[in-house]
């Protein structure tokens, strides 16, 4: 009998031992699920000043400025079938003294494509995508007296431009991606085009008169994304579009667009931007137009995914 209590007392002594081998490895826990939609989010609001004295020798105006950015995506996939949606704002204006308010950049951007899976770089895909702006934009001019005048040269939607592109995309990394679609119709939409015809002439972004939008069929674009963070701390964001009319095809008559943001974080909330925007537009004008914006200010983003490693 005394066998047996010395054999359960070893046992009852040896068992927290092996509870408590350093050996043995916790259990990790279960990975998170994968979310139906990855989505993020980007924004910033930024805030420039300029404030003199009465008795400032060294020249120059108080002035203001504000921009805001905002970037918002949804992806999903389910198979061989990809859902892709983004939305990207901006806008930004100065407030100087003697001169008024005046807007600086301004851009609404909505696009959302379908896209079926042909190998692992290849889909055959339909978007739709919307480009215009907020506010109305002005071109400022001195008359002969030397007196500045302001003739309205866009609005929201004037000029709209709707396009729906049917075609093939090629996407050999996350961060990038390449549409090429050959049949790619495209709405252009002026409201109201009699306001902007006196800074503008009798058409308008390439509205006829007396009508209020113009369609072009026969036509096809191109469109490439890159999105990347360049650094820890560094993201790149670039968009190039083209746009070819088929029925007056010439070199010289294609649109291209480009739109670049590089945005730095400084510390967790802070950031500093530097975007800008090229545009060649044959029924805008005959050379080239581009605009450029320097920010600090504040930066929200989140993502519900965690990026796979690379």
């Amino acid at each position: 009998m005394k066998i047996f209590y010395a054999l359960g007392l070893a046992m009852l002594l040896a068992t927290p031992a092996f509870a408590q081998d350093p050996a043995t490895p916790p259990t990790a826990p279960p990975p998170p699920a994968e979310p139906r939609w990855r989505n993020s989010f980007k924004s910033s609001l930024n805030l420039t000043e300029s404030l003199l004295s009465s008795n400032w020798r060294g020249g120059g105006v108080n002035a203001i400025g504000l921009s805001t950015f905002a970037n918002y995506q949804a992806h999903r996939k389910v198979g061989k079938n990809s859902f892709d949606n983004e939305a990207d704002f901006l806008y930004a204006f100065t407030s100087t003294k003697g001169l008024g308010f005046r807007k600086t950049q301004d851009r609404l951007f909505l696009d959302t494509k379908y896209g079926h899976a042909l190998s692992a770089k290849w889909d055959l895909f339909a978007s739709l995508n919307l480009l215009t702006q907020f506010g109305p934009g002005y071109k400022y001019t001195k008359n002969a007296a030397g007196e500045e005048e302001a003739a309205l040269v866009s609005r929201f939607f004037a000029p709209g431009f709707v396009t729906m592109a049917y075609g093939f995309e090629y996407h050999p990394v996350s961060y990038f991606h390449l549409r090429l679609a050959p049949f790619s119709p495209r709405l252009t939409v002026v409201q109201n085009p009699e306001l902007l015809i006196a800074a503008l002439g009798p058409r308008p972004y390439g509205v006829a008169p007396g009508a209020t939008s113009r369609w072009e069929v026969l036509a096809g674009q191109i469109l490439a994304e890159f999105d990347k963070n360049i650094s820890p701390n560094v993201n790149l964001k670039a968009r190039y579009m083209a746009f070819v009319n088929y029925e007056t095809l010439e070199f010289k008559k294609i649109d291209h667009r480009l739109d670049v943001n590089v945005t730095a974080k400084v510390g967790k909330y802070l950031n500093v931007g530097l975007s800008g925007i090229a545009l060649y537009d044959y029924d805008q004008d005959n050379d080239l137009q581009y605009s450029q914006g320097l920010t600090m200010g504040l930066a929200y983003s989140f993502q519900n995914f965690v990026d796979a490693k690379k």
